[in-house]
């Protein structure tokens, strides 16, 4: 089969398209024919190896040499153990270990797919399990009037999380590059913050809640922009700055009571379902950058790894 093939950490550069041998499914997987798999920013990280959690997959080279966490296709296969699904299902969700989406077959659980919606096109369905699940997790709670501030709105994920935060009823504030303010407008900020301009961790008491999709700050920093009570989720963003955001947050909620952590988001069939219902009844828009066929895909890895981009990359295999 024709795959995306990364042998080692790295750029772009080392990811080439190849070929590989058809996977067969164990006893409690599927195999799913892929139509279409999306780009997150656990991709990027997956690609260079950093942060650490990035190499819990194999800490000198991927063991899955595959990249692509989010898939949706048909079931070409069961296993024997296998009763909720049947060949010719159409499927989508998060594939167990982030990896093996860019091909043209992958066996995966079944626990992790949902069908797929009459409603939903290939490339759409493959642009929501990630960033849906991340973005369900990093708006609960959220209630109208609620300030909330997404950092590295622009990217991947941000657009679900500005949509969903507006759902519920909140005054969302969108950073990013300057030239994506007209994006990020759209999707229904009511303000924008181009990151070269204006850093917000020098706001002050001013956000119910932060949504951190590229953290670089320190903890000590960004708890101030939270109002009494309020959450700072880190998301992604630099190793040292995980650490530190799980050594401070403790004692940065004894000594202020705000809230400062990192979002661990576990993969979700339920969480998958609720967002996407969210998203066809057009409550929330989930935004596709551009759509590429499998051959391009080092080339979207790489437009992902330099932040071009303004939504979902969607890889579609023919």
């Amino acid at each position: 089969m024709k795959a995306v093939i990364q042998p080692r950490y790295g750029t772009a550069d080392v990811v080439s398209v190849g070929e590989l041998p058809r996977p067969v499914p164990g006893d409690g997987e599927v195999l799913i024919r892929v139509r279409a798999a999306s780009l997150n920013g656990s991709d990027r990280e997956n690609l260079v190896g950093r942060p650490f959690y990035a190499r819990f997959g194999g800490l000198r080279r991927p063991r899955n040499p595959v990249p692509g966490s989010d898939v949706a296709g048909v079931v070409a296969g069961v296993g024997r153990l296998v009763t909720e699904f049947a060949e010719g299902d159409a499927v989508f969700g998060e594939l167990a270990g982030y990896r093996g989406a860019l091909a043209e077959y992958v066996a995966t659980s079944p626990k992790l797919l949902a069908r797929k919606p009459s409603g939903l096109s290939w490339v759409d369905a493959a642009a929501i399990p990630q960033a849906g699940c991340i973005a369900a997790r990093a708006t609960l709670g959220l209630g109208p009037g609620d300030r909330v501030l997404v950092n590295g709105a622009g990217g991947a994920g941000g657009a679900l999380v500005i949509g969903l935060a507006r759902h519920f009823g909140a005054l969302v504030t969108a950073v990013d590059r300057a030239d994506k303010a007209g994006y990020l407008l759209r999707l229904g900020a009511d303000e924008t913050i181009g990151f070269e301009d204006e850093d917000w961790a020098d706001h002050r008491d001013r956000y119910d809640r932060v949504v951190d999709l590229m953290g670089h700050r320190s903890p000590q920093r960004v708890h101030r922009a939270l109002r009494p009570g309020g959450t700072y989720f880190m998301v992604g963003g630099h190793t040292r700055i995980l650490f530190a955001t799980l050594l401070a947050g403790p004692l940065i909620r004894w000594t202020t009571g705000k809230r400062v952590r990192v979002l661990v988001v576990s993969q979700s069939r339920a969480e998958l379902e609720a967002v996407t219902a969210l998203v066809l009844d057009g409550s929330v828009v989930s935004v596709v950058d551009r759509v590429c066929p499998l051959d391009e895909a080092p080339a979207a890895l790489a437009r992902l790894a330099a932040g071009d981009v303004q939504g979902k990359l969607v890889i579609e295999v023919p």
